[in-house]
C-alpha cells in the first residue's frame, strides 16, 4: 500500500484540471509528513503548506508564535518601524538643508538674521515695559502725595495701577516667551550646522573615494597593454 502522502500526490494527476482543488501539507503528530484536502483543526496551529495541482507550494501558512514569541516579535517590529522612522526622517531633514542652504556661512547668516527679529521683539517688549513701570510709579506718586495731603486716593487712579502692573505681568510674560523662542532657535540652527557639517564629510568622503578608484583604474590601465 502506497504511504497516504504519496498517494495524495499520484491523486492529484488524476485530478481534471477543471476539478483541480488545493491541497494541505501538515507534519502530524508522529512526526510524518501529510498530503490531504483539509488540515485538522489541531494541526493548523503548527503551521502548515498550500499545494496546487502540481504539487508546488503555492503559500506558506506559519505556525502561531508563543506568546513570548509574539513579544519579542513585536518589539523587533517597532524597533524596525523606529529606525524608519528615524531614517525618513533624516532624509528629509538633509534634503531641506541641502534646498536652503549652499555652505555654513549661508546657515549662520539665516540663523543670525532670524535670532535678530527676535532680539528686536525682546528689545521692543522692554521699551513698553519700562514705560508702563513709569507710568505706575506717576500713579503710586500721585497716590502718595494725595495721602501726605489727607485725601483719599481716588478708585480709577488705583485701577489705573492696577490695570498697569498686571500689563506688566502679561510683557514680562510675554519676553520669557520670546527668549525661551530665542534658545530654541539658535538650537535649531545649531543642530543645522552640525548636520550640515556631516552631509560636507559625507560629500568630501565620496569624492575622495571616487578619486581614489579613478586613480587606481589608471594605475591598472598603466601596467596592462590590454586595457
Amino acid at each position: 500500500m502506497l504511504p497516504r502522502g504519496l498517494l495524495s500526490l499520484v491523486l492529484i494527476g488524476l485530478v481534471p484540471s477543471s476539478l483541480a482543488v488545493e491541497l494541505y501539507r501538515y507534519i502530524n503528530d508522529e512526526g510524518s509528513t501529510v498530503i490531504d484536502y483539509q488540515v485538522p483543526p489541531e494541526h493548523v496551529k503548527k503551521g502548515y503548506e498550500v499545494l496546487n495541482d502540481k504539487g508546488v507550494v503555492i503559500r506558506v501558512v506559519p505556525r502561531e508564535l508563543t506568546e513570548e514569541e509574539q513579544k519579542e516579535a513585536d518589539a523587533r517590529a517597532r524597533l524596525e518601524a523606529q529606525a524608519q522612522a528615524e531614517q525618513r526622517r533624516l532624509q528629509e531633514w538633509d534634503e531641506s538643508l541641502m534646498l536652503r542652504y549652499s555652505t555654513i556661512e549661508d546657515i549662520e547668516a539665516a540663523q543670525e538674521r532670524a535670532l535678530m527679529n527676535l532680539r528686536i521683539r525682546v528689545s521692543i517688549l522692554k521699551s513698553n515695559k519700562h514705560s508702563l513701570k513709569q507710568q505706575v510709579e506717576n500713579y503710586q506718586a500721585q497716590a502718595a502725595e494725595l495721602e501726605r495731603m489727607g485725601r483719599p486716593v481716588d478708585v480709577q487712579r488705583l485701577q489705573a495701577i492696577e490695570d498697569l502692573q498686571a500689563e506688566m505681568a502679561a510683557t514680562d510674560r510675554a519676553i520669557a516667551d520670546r527668549e525661551v523662542e530665542i534658545d530654541g532657535v539658535n538650537a535649531a540652527f545649531e543642530s543645522d550646522i552640525a548636520r550640515f557639517n556631516i552631509l560636507l564629510e559625507m560629500v568630501e568622503f565620496r569624492r575622495t573615494m571616487m578619486a581614489q578608484q579613478r586613480a587606481a583604474q589608471q594605475e591598472e590601465k598603466r601596467h596592462d597593454p590590454r586595457r
